[in-house]
């Protein structure tokens, strides 16, 4: 893929559900080949609409939707969900094998990829992730920080052009937030972090995008964003007590 093509574009993306609800209205995203950028803005915004738009759960609205130059359309599905991967926020949706290596080798495997391959793929992901060393243990014997990383480990397995994580950072212990954060920022892939905690946000994604009412309403530099007392309160985002964005940046 050319350096300048986006990893992800979007351009006039519409959406409305079968009950008639109006859930984007004409949404305007590009993200380059390698940007951290979090998704923020208030339940209900079209955060989750948008995601699904990205490796074409959701279809059938106006506008269009490009993954490294490729559309998402029908023919291109299986290609685009190779390279569009989704960490749900629990990760006991993606973990469902006898152990965590088979959870990491499903995806390739399914792809045909066998052997040495194969192997390689598993080894990789996991040891991006720092579980290589209990790649034979069953995923419930995990911590759930660890099983949070499994998860992960079994999207990079892909090999995806972009990783898309649903608040990422919910439900766990300060250190395994800062576990998280340590491989997200070490990853040599697109995110699109989609979450509530803004000072994960801070930490991990230089940009960020509000959606709000199903339009993107503010797009800058994380600091600027979350410096935005006004812009914050007008889309029902707060920082935690005592957070200072500006501070962060010193």
């Amino acid at each position: 893929m050319s350096a300048d093509v986006p990893s992800l574009r979007v351009t006039g993306l519409a959406y409305a559900y079968p009950d008639g609800h109006q859930a984007l209205f004409g949404v305007d995203l590009a993200v380059a080949r390698g940007e951290r950028v979090a998704l923020l803005g208030p339940n209900g915004a079209g955060k989750t609409t948008l995601v699904l738009h990205l490796n074409g759960i959701l279809t059938g609205g106006r506008g269009t939707v490009e993954v490294g130059g490729l559309p998402v359309s029908k023919e291109h599905l299986p290609e685009i969900r190779r390279r569009v991967g989704i960490v749900f926020q629990d990760p006991d949706d993606q973990l469902f094998m006898p152990t965590l290596r088979d959870d990491v080798a499903f995806g390739p495997a399914n792809l045909g990829i066998r052997g040495a391959e194969l192997d390689a793929r598993v080894t990789e992901a996991l040891t991006a992730v720092g579980l290589a060393d209990l790649a034979d243990r069953p995923p419930f014997h995990l911590s759930f920080g660890q099983r949070r990383r499994a998860a992960v480990a079994t999207v990079l397995a892909m090999r995806p052009e972009i990783l898309v994580l649903d608040e990422p950072s919910s439900n766990l212990d300060p250190a395994s937030r800062r576990e998280l954060a340590e491989i997200l920022l070490s990853l040599d892939v697109t995110v699109l972090m989609v979450t509530h905690d803004l000072p994960y946000a801070m930490e991990v994604c230089p940009r960020s995008v509000i959606l709000s009412d199903g339009v993107i309403v503010a797009d800058g530099p994380t600091p600027d964003i979350l410096g935005d007392v006004d812009l914050l309160a007008a889309h029902r985002l707060e920082l935690p007590f005592g957070f200072s964005a500006a501070r962060m940046t010193r």
